[in-house]
C-alpha cells in the first residue's frame, strides 16, 4: 500500500478514537438541562430504598444475612402425593443471575427442579382490606425457560402469624390471594385467585379471574426478567400488569368464576318431569298411507335408452396393452418371483378413437324413482314444550357487595413445583400505594431493562440515541467527515516528493540497489540514467501496454545481470 494510504488510515483511526472519547464523555457526564443521559458502568446499581411506613414488605434479596434472618424454609410435607416426593426439599439460594445484568444485584433462586419447594416470610405488619388498595409486585426471571411449573406467590391469611407457622407452610396453608405465572405444556396462565368467605355459613371458596386479554407465551421462554403487578381496589376493581402494561382488568363481582354472589333462585331439586309430559314438537301423521302407485323397487339409475355407440369405437382393441419395449430383468427368478409379465401401458391405437373395448351405454336418473315411502310429520297436538324444573328461592343466597374486604394478610410465600430449575425472584413489594410500586420499579426493574436494551442496541442505534439527547454531536460528526474528506483529497491530489515521481515514471520492474544502506563504493546510484534513456524506456512501456502481451516465440528477456526473469529488457546502466 502506498504511503499516502497508510496516512489516510492512520488519520481516520485517530478521528474515530477522538469521536469515541467524545461519546464516552457525553454519556458519562451528568446533564443539568433535564435530559436523562445513560451511564454504562455496571456498578451504578444500588439496593433500592423506600420509606418503611409506606410498605408492608419490601424485599430486594441483596442482603443474604438479612434474608436468612427473615425468610423461613418449609419443613412440612405435601399431602396427597407419594411419600418419596412429599417433602419440601427444593433448594433456595441467594445469588446473582446466571446472565449478569447489574453488578451486586442478587435474587432468590429456586435452584432445583422436579422438587416441591416452599419458603415464606412475615409482613412487617398485617395488611387489612379497608379503604386502601392492595398492591403486590415482584420480578420473575425464568433463567432456563419454563416447561412445566409455577412462579406465583401466595399471600397467606391471618393465622400464619409466627415463624413456627411458616415452618409448616404447605399447599393446604390458608391463603387470601394467589397471583403470578403458571405453565405446563401449551397451557399457560397468569393466576389471580382470591378466597372468598361466605357471609352466611363461613365456608371458603376460590374465585378465579378471567383470562388475560393478551397472549403471554414469551414470558416463559425469553429468559429475561419480567415485572408482575396486581392492584386490588376498595371499589372491587382489579388490574393485572406485566412489565407495567395492563393485561387483565375487571370487577371482583363480575369477572370471576364461580361468581362471588350466588343466584337468587335455583331449580327445585325435588321437582321431576311427569310421565305424560310430551316434549315432541312434531309427530308422524297417523292418518297418512302410501299411495297405491308408489313403487319402492324402482332403481335410482337406468340405462339410457337413447344412447348410441360412437362411430369408430374399437371394440376389439383393449384399453391397456403390455409394454412392447419392456424386457424381463436379468435377475428375475420365476421360481421365486413367478411368471414375468410386461407392465401395461395405454393402447396407442385408442388415442385417435372415441374409445376401446366393449361398449356399454351410460346410465341416467330414473324418472320413476321415488324411493322408500315415509309418512309426513304434523304438529304434535299434545306438545307441552321443553320441560324444566320449577324455580325456588335459593336457600344459600346472599349478597356481598364488598368482596374486597378479604381475610387480612400476615405473610407471603412461594410454594412451588417446577420442571425447570433456576427460577429467580426479585424485588418483592407489598404496599397500598401504586405510586410507591412505580417508584420501586424505577430503582430496580427499569434499571435492568435499560441495561438489557443498551446491551442489545447496535452501535448505530446507540449513536442515534445519544445524538438525539445531544444535538451538538451532529455538528461534530459533520465537521469530522469534512476533515477526513479533505485529508484524503490532499493526500491523493497534493504535491508529491521527487522520489515518488521517479517511481511513477515507469512500470518496469526495479531491482534492489546493491549499493544502498552504506554498501556502495562511491559509484552513482541506480536509476541515474540519462534523460534520453528514461524517455525511451517510458515510450517502450507505453507501447507494450497498448499492444498487449507478445504471443510470438522469442528468447527470454534478460536483465542487466543476464538472468532471465520474463521482464522487459532494460539497457545496462551507464557506469
Amino acid at each position: 500500500m502506498a504511503r499516502g494510504g497508510y496516512r489516510v488510515l492512520a488519520l481516520s483511526a485517530l478521528l474515530v478514537l477522538v469521536g469515541s472519547a467524545v461519546v464516552v464523555k457525553a454519556e458519562s457526564e451528568n446533564s443539568d438541562d433535564g435530559i436523562s443521559v445513560e451511564v454504562e458502568e455496571d456498578d451504578q446499581y444500588h439496593s433500592p430504598t423506600i420509606d418503611p411506613k409506606k410498605v408492608f414488605l419490601a424485599e430486594h434479596f441483596d442482603d443474604e444475612a438479612a434474608f436468612k434472618k427473615k425468610w423461613v424454609k418449609s419443613e412440612a410435607k405435601k399431602q396427597g402425593v407419594d411419600e418419596n416426593i412429599a417433602k419440601y426439599d427444593g433448594k433456595w439460594s441467594i445469588q446473582a443471575p446466571t446472565k449478569k445484568i447489574l453488578k451486586d444485584d442478587l435474587g432468590l433462586v429456586l435452584t432445583t427442579e422436579a422438587k416441591h419447594a416452599a419458603i415464606s416470610t412475615l409482613l412487617d405488619r398485617p395488611f387489612e382490606f379497608k379503604d386502601k388498595p392492595l398492591v403486590v409486585q415482584y420480578e420473575v426471571t425464568m433463567q432456563e425457560g419454563q416447561n412445566c411449573g409455577g412462579a406465583y406467590i401466595k399471600l397467606l391469611s391471618k393465622g400464619t402469624n409466627t415463624k413456627a407457622d411458616l415452618r409448616k407452610f404447605y399447599d393446604q396453608t390458608a391463603y387470601t390471594i394467589m397471583f403470578g405465572p403458571d405453565k405446563c405444556g401449551n397451557d399457560n396462565k397468569l393466576h389471580f385467585i382470591f378466597r372468598h368467605k361466605n357471609p352466611r355459613n363461613g365456608s371458603i371458596e376460590e374465585k378465579h379471574s378471567k383470562k388475560p386479554s393478551q397472549r403471554l407465551e414469551d414470558i416463559y421462554k425469553d429468559k429475561e426478567p419480567h415485572l408482575y403487578t396486581l392492584i386490588v381496589r376498595p371499589d372491587n376493581t382489579f388490574s393485572v400488569l406485566v412489565d407495567e402494561k395492563e393485561v387483565n382488568a375487571g370487577s371482583l363481582l363480575e369477572d370471576f368464576t364461580p361468581a362471588v354472589n350466588p343466584p337468587e333462585e335455583i331449580d327445585d331439586p325435588s321437582d321431576s318431569k311427569p310421565d305424560d309430559w310430551d316434549e315432541r314438537e312434531k309427530i308422524v301423521d297417523p292418518t297418512a298411507s302410501k299411495p297405491d302407485d308408489w313403487d319402492e323397487t324402482a332403481p335410482a339409475q337406468i340405462v339410457d335408452p337413447n344412447a348410441v355407440k360412437p362411430d369408430g369405437w374399437l371394440d376389439a382393441e383393449p384399453e391397456m396393452i403390455p409394454d412392447p419395449d419392456a424386457t424381463k430383468p436379468s435377475d428375475w427368478d420365476e421360481d421365486m418371483d413367478g411368471e414375468w409379465e410386461a407392465p401395461l401401458i395405454d393402447n396407442p391405437a385408442c388415442s385417435s378413437a372415441p374409445g376401446c373395448g366393449p361398449w356399454r351405454p351410460p346410465t341416467i336418473p330414473n324418472p320413476d324413482y321415488k324411493g322408500i315411502w315415509r309418512a309426513p310429520l304434523i304438529p304434535n297436538p299434545n306438545y307441552k314444550g321443553k320441560w324444566v324444573p320449577r324455580r325456588i328461592p335459593n336457600p344459600d343466597f346472599f349478597r356481598d357487595e364488598h368482596p374486597f374486604r378479604m381475610t387480612p394478610i400476615h405473610a407471603v410465600g412461594f410454594e412451588l413445583w417446577s420442571m425447570s430449575p433456576m427460577l429467580l425472584f426479585d424485588n418483592l413489594l407489598v404496599t397500598d400505594d401504586a405510586e410507591v410500586a412505580r417508584a420501586w420499579a424505577q430503582q430496580t426493574f427499569h434499571l435492568k431493562r435499560a441495561k438489557i436494551s443498551r446491551d442489545s442496541d447496535s452501535l448505530v442505534e446507540r449513536a442515534l440515541q445519544l445524538a438525539g439527547a445531544n444535538p451538538w454531536l451532529y455538528a461534530v460528526a459533520i465537521l469530522g467527515s469534512f476533515a477526513i474528506v479533505g485529508v484524503v483529497a490532499y493526500l491523493c491530489c497534493g504535491p508529491r516528493s521527487d522520489s515518488d515521481a521517479d517511481v511513477k515514471k515507469t512500470d518496469a520492474m526495479m531491482e534492489d540497489d546493491p549499493h544502498s544502506e552504506g554498501e556502495g563504493d562511491g559509484a552513482e546510484g541506480e536509476g541515474d540514467a540519462e534523460p534520453e534513456e528514461l524517455e525511451e524506456q517510458e515510450q517502450a512501456s507505453s507501447k507494450a501496454d497498448l499492444e498487449g502481451p507478445d504471443t510470438t516465440e522469442s528468447t527470454p528477456l534478460v536483465d542487466a545481470e543476464g538472468a532471465g526473469d520474463g521482464q522487459r529488457k532494460r539497457k545496462p546502466r551507464k557506469e
